[in-house]
């Protein structure tokens, strides 16, 4: 039997703020978490495969899914629909594992919102200026002028959403902001309703004071 129940740890930023490169070294600082893989109704590209990068499933499988709930969000993408499945989570969860979500503020409204909102933790990663996101996308190199145009218009409505999270970072520095979070995660999984054998422990000492 687990330990304690598993969490879902969902972090949302604007692109270039440094939410993916966090959840990878979260993934390596403990391997114990598990990343939430996405279903979607998108063919799948040359090397990809099913269960690893996405759960791909037809559109009328997709839909089947969600009229059965068992997606904990979905949303309808460039004409495909993407959703987290429930299942694999709740595996998660029941196995003493944490679930990490890589997801935009409409998703992680639609998870919060869910039977499983209680166990939800929230964050927000915001860049230290705009000047320096833009910065970042244009230092990836990996999109053309007019997608990063696009990624900062966005960004705008994203960061509107910040005070819907439990937490919000300031990723002024890699490293500083990784301790943070690692820090919060710490704190989150011994709150005292996520230590399920925590009660029979204290009347484990209460049976202590009688038999004195």
């Amino acid at each position: 039997m687990a330990s304690r129940k598993g969490l879902l740890l969902i972090l949302s930023s604007p692109s270039g703020a440094g939410k993916s490169t966090l959840t990878r070294r979260l993934m390596g600082w403990d391997p114990t978490i598990r990343f939430s893989i996405s279903a979607t109704t998108r063919p799948p590209r040359p090397g990809e495969e099913d269960g690893r990068e996405y759960y791909f499933r037809s559109r009328p499988e997709f839909e089947a899914m969600v009229a059965q709930g068992e997606m904990l969000e979905h949303a309808e993408v460039f004409g495909n629909l993407y959703g987290t499945p429930r299942g694999p989570v709740e595996a998660n969860m029941r196995d003493g594992c944490d679930t990490v979500f890589d997801i935009d503020w409409q998703g992680g409204q639609q998870i919060t919102s869910s039977a499983l909102g209680r166990d939800v933790v929230s964050i927000f990663v915001l860049p230290p200026s705009i000047a320096e996101l833009d910065r970042r996308l244009h230092s990836r190199a990996q999109d053309s002028a007019d997608v990063i145009a696009g990624r900062m218009a966005k960004s705008r409505d994203e960061i509107s959403h910040w005070a819907e999270y439990d937490y919000v970072l300031i990723n002024d520095d890699l490293d500083a902001t990784f301790t943070r979070l690692t820090t919060i995660l710490q704190a989150e999984r011994l709150r005292r309703d996520r230590q399920p054998g925590l009660a029979d422990f204290v009347r484990g000492l209460n049976r202590e004071f009688d038999a004195r």
